[in-house]
């Protein structure tokens, strides 16, 4: 906490912030035009990449409490999944753009990095805990490497920037409540208050809680954001905090062979704890878990129709608590130019639990609660100086952060053979066994030079960022795990890219951008998941990850039509890859190295067009062919046959149709959603490497919204009911893959099954 009372008085000296790091070829105006147009989508006008920003319109017409993320699907080449409704189960949620997954994106709430969006929570926290959904105002996405003064090391791919909600200048009051399907339950209140040329903020409390859709338990969070504006001559401060306390029992993650034996509706044993001991008996007793056999009479026959320990658990789950502040400021300097700045802290206490029946519990249960524990305390601070030199506009920004993060592999006793002990979402205490506890620290310091020159109708902008990440793991209980200091360093990641303007309304563009993704502190990813000598012989051949993107395209924009036409390269070099030593759930030690390239080439395309009377329309469309280059040579010398396979999670095909309605007081959408097959094992092969059988299949799924306002005199707002319906006609189908990971060749529990037809209903009302 020093370190941020330090970092908030540089910049209180400095007097500077921005809501983002500006991307200076025309960031803020794309998000104001959102506004102002009442658009849905805007493509970015004037930018030398592609680029869309969406307004709160099309996070407003989805369910309250869903996930922010699942509103940039839309977006061409924009992958969402999870296996709820709400789409904000956390260890299910993958979101992936151009074939790049969710941690070679970057990710950033008004500037802030969020990390890479990692379960396991080691250097940032996911979008859903940052923000309550009512106050977000806008999200940007690019597709490409993004903009170069972006918090992020790891945007190999595209970034998602999201931008909070300005509190208004006078006083209202916003209500939301939901209720719905699997006694889902939503409670939403903002409280405003402000004058035109003071001070103006906001607190709002969000409570989101529900049912699993299948098997037992409950997922929940509680969640407070206040922000304040304060206006000083020159200068604007602005302040953020958030706090948020989610809790969430996890679905069973699945195999195909699981899927046709078990059934879609399989889960785990979380309302009966009595056959969660009994299997661990037979675990036990049979040699399959190695555990200790303390109960003979318990037999060695799987109770049907199970045929392993690993088919159902007794539970798991995730708790997470964060709080996240921000102090930033904006000042002019000069009549040029403009400075700014922001400071920020966030703290991150969390657990992901799982009961195991591989280890006993001390009073002879062969069962026990296993966690990973994380601990975050994040620092950081940027600033950027812009403006403009005759028809150049100059930029020059930089951001420092210190991560400390610590993490531990811990066990929990049972409490006996018909007492679990605790609670699914309670937090434990008391360890009997700690496997592992390390320190990690990483110090990241980013710059990027930046300028956009103006020629008539053609603009020019080139720029590069570089970065220095120094990664350090402290062990205090080593368990076996790697130690000592690891560095990414890339000083010069050039971009270059151009628009030209073709009338009024079109423009073409075309770029170039290179992006290196630093290493991960975590003894579950990056150098440090391996054991010391598997460090020590890797640490100075590793190299980092890094991309090559190269764009062109044509975009069009007038007061109906908001369109784009682009087509991509990208070349992905210095693939790292860890492989597990064991079944994924288990956590063991893996190996990490550089197995090759990958090349991916698509084109993208979308339209939004208001159609008259109430009307609009969206169709975006994405083609995407993104392949290994490499063959893989594995620690014993066999080599895998990746070279010219598809990249798992990384459907070729992704199309979307959306029409909506709404003349004021009636409202609605209907919205399609297609996405073709996706591999999951590298060499694409389920029981050879050229079967080519190592797929899940595509699907069509539909979400409806239906809508009424009632305008009255009680309330300074019209009185809002919607409906929500997601998977509207009840498919069933797999959502999300690889929350276990990917492997070569075969079947893994590594699958998520996607929720069945939801139905919610919110009523809103605004004093």
């Amino acid at each position: 906490m020093r370190r941020f009372s330090l970092v908030l008085l540089a910049t209180t000296s400095l007097a500077p912030i921005a809501a983002q790091a500006a991307d200076t070829t025309a960031e803020a105006p794309v998000a104001e035009a959102a506004m102002e147009t009442e658009a849905i989508v805007v493509v970015g006008k004037g930018e030398v990449r592609q680029a869309q920003t969406l307004s709160t319109r099309d996070l407003a017409v989805l369910a309250p409490g869903t996930s922010p993320l699942k509103a940039i699907e839309n977006l061409p080449s924009v992958n969402f999944q999870s296996a709820d409704p709400f789409g904000s189960y956390e260890w299910a949620q993958r979101v992936s753009i151009r074939g790049f997954n969710q941690n070679q994106l970057g990710f950033t709430l008004d500037g802030i990095p969020l990390g890479d969006a990692s379960y396991g929570n080691l250097n940032g926290m996911h979008i859903s805990r940052a923000a309550i959904t009512e106050n977000l105002a806008s999200t940007r996405v690019t597709q490409g490497a993004g903009a170069v003064g972006t918090q992020a090391t790891n945007n190999l791919g595209g970034t998602v920037e999201f931008a909070s909600l300005d509190p208004v200048d006078h006083f209202a009051v916003d209500l939301g409540g939901t209720y719905g399907s699997f006694n889902a339950v939503r409670g939403f209140i903002r409280v405003n208050a402000g004058s035109a040329n003071g001070l103006r903020t906001y607190v709002s409390y969000a409570y989101n809680g529900t049912d699993k859709w299948k098997g037992y338990g409950q997922q929940r969070q509680h969640m407070v954001n206040a922000k304040a504006v304060l206006p000083l001559g020159k200068t604007d401060l602005s302040a953020y905090a958030s706090y948020s306390d989610r809790r969430e029992v996890d679905y069973q993650d699945m195999s195909l062979e699981m899927l046709g034996r078990l059934g879609y509706n399989w889960d785990n044993l979380s309302n009966n704890y009595a056959l969660a001991v009994k299997v661990a008996d037979v675990a036990a007793n049979n040699g399959y878990s190695g555990a200790t056999a303390t109960n003979a009479a318990a037999g060695t026959a799987w109770p049907s129709p199970m045929t392993s320990a690993d088919d159902a658990y007794y539970s798991g789950g995730g708790l997470r608590k964060d709080t996240l502040l921000w102090l930033g400021s904006k000042s002019a300097i000069g009549s040029n130019f403009t400075l700014e700045s922001k400071a920020y802290y966030h703290n991150n206490k969390g657990r992901g639990l799982w009961w195991t029946p591989y280890v006993n519990s001390p009073n002879g249960v062969p069962l026990s609660l296993r966690t990973t524990e994380y601990g975050i305390n994040r620092t950081g601070y940027f600033a950027n100086l812009s403006g403009d030199l005759g028809n150049h506009h100059v930029a020059l920004g930089g951001w420092w952060e210190h991560n400390g993060f610590n993490q531990a592999r811990r066990y929990y006793a049972v409490a006996s053979r018909t007492d679990a002990g605790q609670g699914l979402l309670d937090w434990p205490v008391n360890p009997f066994y700690t496997q592992w506890e390390f320190k990690f620290a990483t110090e990241t310091l980013q710059y990027h030079v930046q300028d956009t020159i103006k020629l008539d109708a053609l603009t020019i902008n080139l720029g590069w960022k570089g970065f220095n990440v120094i990664n350090k793991a402290t062990p205090l209980i080593s368990g076996g795990r790697a130690s000592g200091r690891i560095a990414a360093r890339d000083w010069f990641q050039p971009t270059i890219g151009a628009a030209y303007k073709l009338g009024q309304n079109g423009e073409v563009y075309a770029g170039f951008a290179q992006s290196t993704r630093a290493y991960q502190s975590a003894t579950t990813s990056g150098p440090f998941s391996t054991t010391q000598i598997g460090f020590d012989y890797i640490k100075d051949k590793l190299k980092p990850e890094s991309s090559d993107t190269y764009e062109a395209g044509y975009r069009y924009a007038d007061s109906k039509i908001n369109a784009t036409l682009g087509a991509y390269l990208t070349n992905f070099h210095n693939r790292l890859l860890a492989v597990s030593t064991s079944v994924g759930i288990l956590g063991t030690a893996s190996t990490l190295a550089n197995v090759g390239g990958v090349r991916s080439a698509g084109i993208e395309a979308l339209i939004n067009a208001k159609l008259g009377h109430g009307f609009t329309g969206t169709l975006s469309y994405s083609y995407n062919d993104s392949t290994y280059r490499n063959d893989v040579v594995t620690n014993t010398g066999t080599v895998v046959k990746t070279a010219g396979k598809t990249t798992v999670d990384a459907p070729k095909n992704l199309a979307r149709a959306e029409l909506a309605y709404d003349n004021k007081v009636v409202f609605g959408r209907l919205a399609v959603n297609y996405m073709s097959k996706r591999y999951f094992t590298y060499t694409n092969g389920l029981k050879t490497d050229s079967d080519g059988l190592g797929y899940v299949g595509g699907r069509t799924m539909v979400d409806a919204t239906i809508g009424y306002r009632w305008d009255n005199s009680f309330t300074a707002k019209p009185v809002e009911l919607q409906i929500n319906a997601t998977n509207l006609f009840d498919v069933k189908y797999i959502s999300s893959i690889g929350t276990n990971g990917f492997g070569n060749m075969g079947d893994n529990q590594t699958f998520m099954v996607g929720a069945p037809r939801a139905v919610f209903a919110t009523i809103k009302a605004g004093f």
